[in-house]
């Protein structure tokens, strides 16, 4: 099914103060902004326990990406679909079962006879994939050659070549569905084009369980326009990735080769405009490593290789972290050294001074780590915890010496 198109760019008329321009830009960037987190908030509350997809789904918009579902029958995978499109005012949704007999007409549309009279082997596309802006191909390895060569070019290069002409398609984002990944070499092509991947299964919380099968109408539905939904893209095509960032990445890349996980020159590129597009869905416009962190979705082509990238990822992108919590075990371990039973009270004043003043040392290398990890672009999780609770122990060390 495919709802009738809407769709209409409108350029805003020109103003005479630059003031004025610039004011208007900023408050419907702003407006686009909270639009794009309503939606999430909104759709998080309808389709339960799919944040990560949901994330995912938005990102692809935002990036031109396509989508892939791997999971049973039964998960919302094409309920997601279809709401997201609805969420964009205008935009023409396109859904099908593709099985071993579906035929090219039933995707791309009938050939046209009134073409055959003028020797154009060309085909009515109204209401068929090539006119869709969002797209749901259920079981899509399935698809046979004939379909499967016009996918290619139609999902990579937004060409649907149409008789003698080649035309552009609106697609934005393409979610495949399929229940098994594809074993054909001849498949290969296609999977690889899906950015973005996920596995999907039924809710495993009770008491979201419950929740779902008692269902509740939205009591809002928020859309964006196509306007809005360029400004965002372009935005995201703009976003800064610092430098410190594309090291992690050039670091992933050889930490998953040791795991004999080999990911194309071409997803790594791509990768970029994921990472560009989830800070954005953040309302940030530089990429920071919770961007970096998303790109578990994105590395993968075998299910096995799932928790080998999230686990070379967290190891890179929360390296600081890590050094971090060295220093707060540090600091714990001089303290319980200090505060250990000894022979003499001497002996003790020792331990207290030398506690304290490795201590003092370890909290200045605290706050050096803090200021190269902001240098670099990066975060600490619990950063202002873990330095607090280091300064107390120091503290208490200096209490210790004055006798306190």
């Amino acid at each position: 099914m495919i709802r009738p198109s809407l769709i209409g760019f409108h350029t805003a008329s020109p103003v005479s103060r630059r003031g004025k321009l610039i004011g208007i830009l900023m408050t419907a960037a702003s407006t686009a902004h909270a639009k794009l987190a309503a939606i999430r908030e909104e759709l998080n509350r309808t389709f339960l326990e799919r944040g990560d997809l949901i994330d995912g789904a938005l990102v692809a918009m935002l990036s031109r990406s396509h989508v892939l579902l791997i999971g049973p029958p039964g998960t919302a995978k094409s309920m997601l679909a279809e709401e997201l499109c609805t969420r964009v005012d205008g935009a023409n949704y396109f859904q099908w079962l593709l099985t071993r007999f579906s035929t090219p007409e039933e995707i791309f549309g009938a050939v046209s006879l009134r073409g055959l009279e003028n020797d154009d082997y060309r085909r009515v596309t109204t209401h068929k994939l090539p006119e869709a802006h969002i797209a749901f191909l259920d079981e899509i390895f399935k698809a046979n050659s004939s379909i499967l060569n016009a996918l290619l070019t139609l999902v990579n290069e937004r060409i649907f070549h149409n008789g003698r002409e080649r035309v552009s398609v609106p697609l934005i984002t393409m979610f495949g569905a399929s229940n098994e990944l594809p074993d054909e070499e001849e498949l290969t092509a296609l999977y690889d084009r899906f950015m973005l991947r996920f596995m999907v299964d039924y809710i495993a919380e009770d008491f979201r369980f419950l929740k779902m099968i008692e269902g509740s109408t939205p009591s809002a539905r928020t859309t964006l326009d196509f306007a809005e939904l360029r400004e965002l893209a372009d935005e995201a095509h703009a976003a800064t990735i610092p430098g410190a960032v594309l090291r992690s990445l050039a670091e992933l890349r050889h930490a998953l080769a040791r795991e004999q996980i080999i990911v194309s020159d071409r997803r790594w590129k791509n990768s970029l405009a994921v990472m560009r597009a989830h800070a954005i869905l953040f309302s940030r416009n530089t990429v920071t490593e919770d961007d970096l962190m998303f790109l578990g979705h994105v590395l993968w082509k075998d299910p096995e290789e799932r928790p080998k990238v999230g686990e070379a990822l967290r190891r890179i992108v929360r390296g600081f972290e890590e050094k971090a919590r060295e220093l707060l075990i540090q600091s714990q371990e001089l303290r319980d050294y200090a505060e250990r039973a000894w022979e003499s009270e001497e002996l003790r004043q020792r331990a207290i001074v030398e506690a304290h003043a490795k201590i003092a040392n370890i909290l200045t290398k605290f706050d050096r780590l803090l200021r190269e990890a902001a240098e670099d672009g990066h975060t600490i999780a619990d950063a202002d915890t873990m330095r607090a609770e280091v300064r107390e122990i120091q503290q208490a060390m200096l209490r210790r010496t004055l006798g306190a």
